[in-house]
């Protein structure tokens, strides 16, 4: 390629070169004011903290029941979540790509796109009246002798569900396209089935896409606060507790504590990722 074919991109990566280091810096330097506060403790007499160094907050974390109890059931359910929309969006994605026409192709990804320009708060409020004890869920499933699963877990994963189906959809929809019409020929060529040529040929060429998508259904399920303040009644998840500790109880020091949690599980997350190539098709 000429030397002159490469100076525009050239010149638009020296452009984005200082926003992106200066975010970078900023970025590192909340997660070092972060760890360090961590690090301090709160006088249990006064309520002042105390910026000396200590470990005593992340000894709670481990040693108390409650907390280990929290951080597995926040990690499961940010799991499941991700698990419910890794199996929504793939049939959705796969139709939106190779199925549909270039018009209806269009008018899904305007559909999917939609739900992210209502507000967070309007949408989860909206579940929490569906799923109240006389709301619509409740009132389709009586006459089937079932009821309404009300606000708990299962609204919180029904919720978060919803919220973050669009962030899978997308990714997977991009991964899809990518996989060439010919690879269908010759499976079917072959005798393949649709099922066969589903298992042994979209998804293993999908994955990386739907590893993409999980990373941002599981990093914002796993750092959710709001939806389970609405939905989940009296569970708690590991936003939760940071959100107590840096409101009521002003412990800032535990509260930046257990924010490292999801920080550790992301980085572990983010490196299984990286080695199946998810990174590159964000």
């Amino acid at each position: 390629m000429p030397l002159t074919d490469r100076r525009p991109g050239l010149r638009v990566g020296l452009l984005l070169t200082p926003p992106m280091l200066w975010l970078g810096v900023a970025y590192l330097a909340a997660l070092g004011a972060l760890l360090i506060s961590s690090l301090w403790t709160q006088n249990d007499f006064t309520g002042t903290i105390e910026r000396a160094w200590t470990t005593e907050n992340f000894k709670t974390l481990l040693t108390v029941e409650v907390y280990r109890t929290i951080t597995l059931r926040t990690i499961g359910i940010a799991a499941l979540v991700t698990l419910v929309d890794a199996v929504l969006a793939f049939p959705i994605a796969l139709y939106m790509a190779k199925i549909a026409s270039p018009r209806v192709q269009r008018l899904m990804v305007i559909a999917v796109l939609m739900p992210l320009w209502a507000s967070y708060l309007v949408k989860a409020y909206a579940w929490r009246g569906m799923l109240s004890a006389d709301g619509p869920v409740a009132w389709i499933a009586s006459p089937f002798g079932l009821h309404s699963p009300g606000y708990g877990l299962p609204a919180v994963i029904i919720t978060l569900s919803y919220l973050w189906l669009p962030y899978m959809i997308l990714p997977v929809y991009a991964g899809l396209e990518r996989v060439p019409d010919s690879l269908f020929e010759a499976s079917a060529d072959l005798g393949g089935g649709a099922w066969t040529t589903i298992r042994r040929v979209v998804l293993p060429m999908a994955f990386p896409a739907i590893v993409a998508g999980s990373i941002f259904t599981f990093s914002l399920s796993l750092g959710d606060y709001i939806t389970v303040k609405i939905v989940g009644g009296t569970s708690q998840l590991l936003g939760n507790v940071v959100y107590d500790n840096q409101g009521a109880a002003n412990n800032l020091p535990f509260a930046a504590a257990v924010a490292t949690v999801p920080i550790v599980v992301m980085v572990v997350y983010l490196a299984l990722a990286r080695r199946t190539g998810a990174l590159e098709n964000l």
